[in-house]
């Protein structure tokens, strides 16, 4: 019997709380339009702040009405956009929420109401947009989908502060992707976006800040732009140093640091301008102290960290700026035990987060160590340095792993620290736990740290054969991905017995990755490879004796980019060292298959580097 009655109970229980939103709905269908006008204006004030009310709206059928009501040319223009008003109300509940405003085809409604000559409907079409697309529930494409739209939206900047606040926002959300960036410049926002920077609006101000960060990050077209434009008889760039000096808020100077950065490294600033040395670099360190909040602190670390990734000179720099490398030995600490947090909510947020602060100092620890070996002892040096990283590649967070693996991997530069912290803590194992399934992103940097490892004055190399890591680099030599093939390959061509037992599988691999279509990068690496094969006694058969290889390093050396014909010519040059043990029979045969023709015409290279390199070959056939 209680089985019967539960189902009744329950639809009971639905009723009673739907029961009480029924009448908003129902008053949508009053046949007359001051009443429908008062029923949206009372359903606007019950659902501020009301999720609970949200949700039920929406389970009654609330949202086709409405947008039926917003695209009726009978409406007046004030239930239009009390309409608006009410749905962007309903998007800023749940994601759930947004969902059903999606799945009720809420975007071409609210963008055909732009088309209207009321301001106050555009902006309140503009805001519930604005509110939709900035849920991560919500595809950026549906922007781009109608190609007159972002025209429009250009067109509308000039209406009022809320819709060049809106229209930003909406901008700076939806540019994910490089063609999204160009769709946009191609539409002016550069030009139409630049003024906005001297608005007496803050918020305004703000938005066209975003916009050119997410316009500039690695687009060297837009940053190239960018550094050129002249507002108010300003440039760019001076604006931006401007907007991040301490004085303006966090979120200003971060997104100003941000903007500079992205040009910096996209090549329209260099990396010795005042404007990055004395200002950028400062601000983002700034960022990383203890008083800043936890996502001002992870952002600014990435950022300096994607800042100085390329470059030697701010590496030194920001590594004695502020005591930096000690001050992120902080991000692992947080929250402490007696944290100075008071607000439960913010705390109980942060310790949520707390990871991503771990993310942020082991990816600006990678950038500051990856070059300068004092800067790699200083950081492996800071407390407990080397069990954290260690920790690091055991995280449930992959970003974190990753971002682990990546600061290994900068500190295992050092021939050094390879001999002395990477023994000591046998970093070699939790580094093979980590190959063991990983996600290919995890393994491209993981094995390349293993490459590391298993050079010839590296302790941890038996070990680390003992433990099953030829049959692993093996199996990477056959991976899909041409990364994964180059470090298996590169791991395994370090011992010459390796290419007598396994050497068939990695030429074909080689042949492979020099046969598919990969970047200059990728097929320069596996010429480089091949270059030390044939420096191998045993393997320099296993080229001589591949009639399809020595066809590949020959066209590679007539190639239009002059990367890959070096590295072609260091193949050739340790085929044919003199020195050698049957260096006359290779020679015989490289010159059989027209290697000495192109030594020759390569030896008239405008480029000096490969003209030195071919005579320096063609100088063995004459000794």
């Amino acid at each position: 019997m209680a089985c019967l009655l539960e189902t009744p109970i329950r639809m009971s229980v639905l009723s009673e709380v739907t029961a009480s939103s029924r009448h908003y709905v129902d008053r949508l269908f009053d046949p007359d339009p001051q009443k429908v006008l008062q029923g949206v204006i009372d359903m606007k004030n019950a659902v501020i702040g009301n999720n609970k009310q949200k949700a039920n709206l929406i389970v009654l059928g609330a949202v086709p009405r409405l947008l039926y009501l917003l695209q009726q040319e009978t409406s007046s223009t004030e239930l239009k956009t009390e309409c608006a008003v009410v749905l962007g109300s309903l998007a800023m509940g749940t994601e759930n929420n947004v969902k059903s405003l999606l799945d009720c085809h809420i975007i071409p409604a609210l963008l055909q109401g732009l088309l209207s000559q009321d301001l106050k409907f555009i902006e309140a079409c503009l805001r519930c947009l604005r509110t939709i697309f900035t849920s991560p529930v919500t595809p950026e494409e549906l922007l781009y989908t109608d190609a007159t739209v972002i025209p429009h939206l250009m067109a509308l900047l000039g209406r009022s502060r809320y819709t060049q606040e809106y229209i930003c926002q909406i901008f700076s959300h939806c540019c994910k992707a490089p063609d999204h960036q160009t769709i946009l410049f191609n539409h002016g926002a550069v030009q139409n976006i630049a003024h906005l920077l001297t608005s007496v609006s803050y918020k305004v101000r703000m938005q066209a800040l975003k916009c050119f960060s997410v316009l500039a990050f690695e687009n060297p077209q837009v940053s190239m732009t960018l550094v050129n434009v002249l507002v108010d008889g300003e440039l760019l760039p001076q604006i931006f140093v401007k907007m991040l000096q301490r004085d303006k808020p966090i979120e200003m100077q971060l997104t100003s640091a941000k903007c500079l950065t992205y040009m910096c490294r996209a090549g329209a600033i260099r990396t010795d301008d005042n404007c990055i040395v004395l200002k950028t670099l400062p601000c983002l360190v700034r960022m990383c102290s203890k008083e800043r909040l936890l996502e001002e602190r992870v952002e600014g670390a990435e950022t300096l960290a994607y800042l100085i990734e390329p470059d030697v000179e701010l590496q030194r720099i920001a590594s004695i700026t502020d005591h930096l490398i000690a001050m992120l030995a902080d991000y692992f600490k947080y929250p402490s035990s007696v944290s100075a947090i008071t607000d439960i909510k913010r705390l109980d947020h942060d310790l949520k987060h707390a990871h991503e602060l771990r993310q942020a100092a082991f990816k600006l620890y990678a950038s500051l160590g990856a070059n300068d070996e004092d800067i790699r002892k200083k950081i492996i040096e800071t407390e407990n340095m080397m069990d954290r990283i260690v920790n690091g590649l055991s995280e449930s967070s992959i970003k974190v792993r990753l971002a682990a693996v990546r600061c290994l991997h900068s500190l295992s530069r050092s021939v050094q620290q390879l001999r002395t912290s990477f023994q000591d803590h046998a970093v070699w194992k939790p580094l093979m736990k980590v190959l063991q399934n990983a996600p290919d992103e995890i393994l491209v940097v993981a094995s390349s740290m293993l490459c590391n490892l298993l050079l010839e004055f590296s302790p941890s190399k038996e070990p680390i054969l003992e433990s099953g890591a030829i049959e692993l680099l093996c199996g990477l030599t056959q991976s899909e991905n041409p990364a994964l093939r180059v470090n298996g390959i590169w791991a395994l061509m370090h011992i010459d017995k390796i290419m007598s037992t396994h050497g068939k599988q990695i030429m074909q691999a080689v042949t492979l990755i020099l046969e598919g279509e990969h970047n200059i990068e990728v097929k320069e690496q596996t010429l480089c490879i091949l270059a030390n094969i044939a420096d191998g006694t045993t393997a320099k058969e296993l080229i001589m004796t591949n009639d399809d290889i020595l066809q590949k390093i020959k066209y590679y050396m007539g190639h239009s980019h002059v990367k890959l014909q070096l590295a072609a010519m260091f193949c050739i040059s340790n085929l044919i060292w003199n020195e050698e043990e049957g260096s006359q029979e290779r020679q015989d045969k490289l010159r059989d298959i027209g290697i000495v023709d192109i030594l020759h015409k390569l030896s008239q290279s405008p480029d000096t580097n490969l003209c030195d390199k071919a005579k320096t070959a063609l100088q063995q056939y004459l000794a």
